[in-house]
């Protein structure tokens, strides 16, 4: 018999679906974009999920990889549009399939050089210079003026994936949709394998990990750069979305919410970054309309749950019961 949050896990999966195609025949695209949005951050938050509910790696500087991924989808459209060609003379292209593969690399390579210097610390320590690296990146990109500095880089038409109309916003959303559930069974597999039993032993007891052969600095290095991976191509479909570029995407407020977003779902939890990503957007749309300072209702939400709902809304609704 499933248990409740099987089920639970099933019905977000349906509603996440189902809505925005309800709103796409409603002549709602706009809710269609909102839900868009949702599957995009609930991606790059399952990323972080890995490194952090998995392994308690508590890094404030994923918005880096969000961003690497960002700026590789607008960095490769922009030269498909002009004809430049980038380094060594390769051309840029228009086609998702291969953004994402360089979005994939790119994130993954920053997050092994990352990885090697910052899984050498814990704690605060590991906290305080992911940031400082990912704030290292951002600056970067600020003061880099042939891809739009401060002002961020258009991406003047989204790019195209095969056999689908990606200017249609349901078409786009069912793009990211996929995607979504792609990271989730690949979370699950990860959860359930040897390599997530290890990963998740060692979060507890590092020196038992040890003492029976398992090297804990590898297998959280592995974890590291395969959650920059995940964030990475969020990021390169959070431009696309947008088709926009900016800094912003690599600042340390991105990081922060990517962690609010693991918070709110349920830290660990399959279906956390959907229920929390879900839940910040929506709070966003409709408190955003009533006042600028929504994040303070927001804030009481988080504190709520850090208080009295440690599992998050998953955790709350589905019982104090961990599964899988």
């Amino acid at each position: 018999m499933a248990s409740r949050e099987t089920l639970l896990n099933i019905g977000l999966a349906l509603l996440l679906l189902v809505l925005p195609v309800i709103a796409n025949y409603s002549g709602e695209p706009f809710y269609v974009t909102l839900a868009t949005r949702i599957a995009i951050l609930s991606l790059a938050a399952v990323g972080l999920n890995l490194a952090l509910g998995l392994g308690g790696l508590v890094s404030f500087g994923h918005a880096a990889f969000f961003g690497i991924g960002g700026y590789a989808a607008g960095i490769l459209a922009t030269h498909a549009f002009s004809g430049d060609p980038l380094i060594f003379g390769l051309p840029g292209t228009k086609q998702m399939l291969i953004i994402w593969i360089v979005a994939i690399a790119a994130g993954g390579l920053a997050a092994l050089l990352i990885g090697l210097i910052t899984l050498r610390t814990s704690g605060v320590y590991f906290i305080m210079i992911t940031l400082a690296f990912a704030q290292m990146i951002f600056y970067f990109a600020i003061s880099w003026p042939a891809y739009g500095g401060e002002d961020g880089l258009p991406i003047y038409v989204r790019n195209a994936f095969p056999g689908v109309n990606t200017l249609k916003p349901l078409s786009y959303f069912l793009v990211c949709y996929a995607l979504l559930a792609v990271g989730l069974v690949l979370f699950k597999l990860f959860q359930d394998s040897r390599f997530g039993a290890a990963l998740q032993a060692a979060r507890q007891n590092e020196v038992r990990v040890a003492s029976v052969g398992i090297p804990p600095y590898r297998i959280r290095l592995v974890a590291f750069v395969i959650s920059g991976m995940f964030t990475a191509v969020a990021g390169a479909l959070f431009a696309d979305l947008n088709r926009f570029v900016s800094p912003s995407m690599l600042s340390w407020q991105m990081s922060g919410e990517l962690i609010v977003l693991i918070i709110l779902g349920g830290v660990g939890r399959l279906f956390g970054p959907v229920a929390g990503a879900a839940l910040f957007v929506l709070l966003e749309h409709w408190l955003g309309g009533i006042t600028e300072r929504w994040q303070f209702f927001l804030g009481l939400i988080l504190l709520g749950v850090v208080l009295f709902a440690r599992g998050g809304l998953i955790g709350l609704i589905a019982g104090r019961a961990r599964h899988g």
